[in-house]
């Protein structure tokens, strides 16, 4: 929830400068639901794709100030899910995250789904524990997943403070979920989807997480609202 119109089409416009045409890696930007129309109006024909911050499960009804799958379709082509500002501020469940799942591969648009533990379950060695079940809920009931599909990495610790995991604690725990993936899935489902790591990224530690096996990318909060500091966090995986 940052800037207003004017400054959020000068950033989409900076971007679209810096990075617009490059093509490696795909670069996703997540505006808020009110510029998205605009966003997809300026960055066509370049290789920046949209996504969307949110999204409810349901296809129609009496749910105001609600936006579903199908009203984002010809707009966005990811819908990111479960972020840990909507599990903390707005009290998201699982269960609420597995229909927003289901909703959005049903209208043929990509997840990115977000997980990730506290940090007293951190300290309490309990990480592994709460991937698995996060996991575990939020595809219950799904036979399989597309292989496309992203999940996102982001210990709520790390978000916002400055302190980021170590790269090898952020491998450790994106490799886990490949391995949870593995078991409830297949291996050509944990081989293709892609792994992200988000916590207090900048342009000075992105470098640091894209030598790794399992860390596919990464998922980039308040430093994506400065163009050059964004650009030089794209390139570092380039």
């Amino acid at each position: 929830m940052n800037l207003n119109q004017t400054d959020s089409f000068l950033l989409l416009s900076e971007l679209n400068e810096k990075l617009g045409n490059l093509e490696l890696p795909e670069i996703v930007l997540f505006p808020p639901f009110m510029w998205l129309t605009e966003a997809k109006k300026m960055l066509k024909d370049t290789e920046l794709m949209l996504g969307a911050q949110n999204v409810y499960w349901e296809t129609d009804g009496p749910f105001t100030g609600e936006i579903n799958s199908h009203m984002l379709v010809d707009i966005v082509d990811y819908v990111l899910i479960g972020h840990s500002e909507r599990r903390l501020h707005f009290g998201e469940e699982d269960s609420e995250i597995n229909k927003k799942l289901f909703a959005v591969i049903e209208s043929g648009l990509t997840p990115v789904l977000a997980i990730g533990e506290q940090r007293h379950e951190r300290i309490a060695q309990e990480t592994a524990q709460k991937l698995r079940i996060q996991i575990e809920e939020s595809f219950n009931n799904f036979e399989k997943i597309p292989l496309d599909l992203v999940i996102a990495y982001e210990p709520v610790w790390a978000i916002g403070t400055g302190e980021p995991a170590h790269p090898e604690e952020a491998q450790e725990s994106c490799a886990l979920i490949r391995e949870i993936i593995q078991s409830r899935f297949d291996s050509l489902t944990a081989k293709n989807i892609r792994i992200q790591y988000g916590g207090s990224i900048n342009a000075a530690n992105a470098a640091e997480f894209s030598n790794f096996t399992d860390i596919d990318g990464l998922l980039v909060g308040s430093a994506s609202l400065e163009a050059t500091n964004f650009a030089e966090i794209c390139t570092a995986f380039v």
